[in-house]
């Protein structure tokens, strides 16, 4: 009976379908170019927080395998004990060394002042990096553009910012022979 009511519903015309989704289609022409699919994993990648990652950063058995590497609290504070006390331990080598280098550049000052006094002067002179000698100020006013900018910058006793990094190729430009240093006169 339902086979009846089935060939009373077909239409007396033959019908040509075509069998292929749409679906198919679309994902043949996604899959296409490998490199835009490798570009589209890359850009978008899947928000899927439910298997683990190959890296490690993310796991389903997190607390499992904690438990099963840290089996009580007493093992985890003794661990987090023994970690503290590496890191005094480190901390006080490197106030050991920090001392012993103190020492050594003491000593060598109190050299250079038995040396030389004038050294000793020179080297432990404190600057105003706000304050400018005459000669200085009068050679600011005739200075212009990138040199003026360079000597307004600079702080004595610290590297000067205009020299450039050194690098493994040349620049692009080349060598600037016209370029002199300003020259800070005390």
């Amino acid at each position: 009976m339902a086979s009846s009511r089935l060939a009373l519903h077909r239409p007396k015309f033959p019908l040509r379908i075509s069998r292929v989704s749409v679906r198919h289609i679309t994902k043949r022409e996604t899959t296409a170019d490998p490199v835009k699919e490798t570009i589209r994993k890359a850009l978008y990648p899947p928000n899927i927080n439910n298997k683990p990652t190959p890296t490690g950063t993310w796991r389903l058995d997190v607390a499992r395998a904690i438990q099963i590497a840290i089996p009580s609290k007493q093992a985890h504070e003794t661990i987090e004990r023994a970690w503290l006390l590496y890191q005094r331990h480190q901390r006080w080598k490197r106030e050991e060394e920090l001392d012993r280098k103190y020492e050594c550049m003491r000593k060598a000052m109190e050299e250079l002042e038995k040396i030389d006094p004038h050294l000793f002067k020179e080297a432990n002179r404190q600057e105003d990096p706000r304050q400018r000698g005459a000669a200085e100020t009068e050679m600011a006013k005739t200075l212009r553009g990138v040199e003026k900018k360079a000597l307004e910058s600079r702080l004595p006793g610290l590297f000067p910012r205009e020299l450039r990094v050194p690098t493994d190729t040349p620049a692009r430009d080349g060598w600037k022979y016209e370029w002199t240093p300003v020259v800070r006169k005390a």
